[in-house]
């Protein structure tokens, strides 16, 4: 029982002090919660594709909720003034399909169907052409740890920097 305890002590302790600590958002109250995400998002994904043919630029479909810690982070890091240029490059939609990877949780299904997603965490963040056509298919599923990101890593890859082409 003692080696146990003795074991159980020496893990916690190799246990990063980071994994534990809360980031913060200058000037955003709780970075783990956003209104961003639309209730009935089609209208809006709808309009930024028709955007998107005008302007030239892709969509960003963000695919989450504003309860997710990781969706949330996203959306209000999204935010900042650092990341204007991201913001400056896309069409961006925050469609709220709840949580459909738990069962029971999951909001407007037709979102995630129409682009081929079978969701298995969120946020799950599409590049769409100005025709709808996903352009990141392998990593759209990977943000669903947005919050464990650095700020650098999220930037560079929205930027182009690490995307699949």
């Amino acid at each position: 029982m003692a080696r146990t305890i003795a074991l159980i002590a020496a893990l916690i302790a190799l246990t990063p002090a980071a994994a534990s600590e809360t980031r913060t958002i200058p000037g955003v109250e709780d970075p783990y919660k956003s209104e961003a995400f639309v209730a009935d998002p089609v209208p809006a994904i709808d309009a930024a594709l028709v955007k998107a043919r005008q302007s030239g630029k892709p969509v960003l479909l963000v695919m989450g909720t504003g309860g997710c810690h990781d969706s949330a982070w996203l959306a209000n890091l999204l935010a900042t003034d650092r990341f204007a240029p991201v913001r400056d490059r896309y069409e961006i939609v925050f469609a709220d399909i709840g949580m459909p990877h738990i069962r029971g949780l999951g909001r407007n299904p037709d979102v995630p169907k129409r682009f081929d997603f079978r969701i298995k965490g969120t946020p799950t963040v599409a590049i769409l052409d100005a025709g709808g056509h996903v352009l990141n298919r392998k990593t759209a599923p990977k943000w669903r740890n947005a919050a464990s990101r650095s700020d650098d890593e999220i930037y560079n890859e929205l930027m182009g920097q690490g995307r699949e082409q």
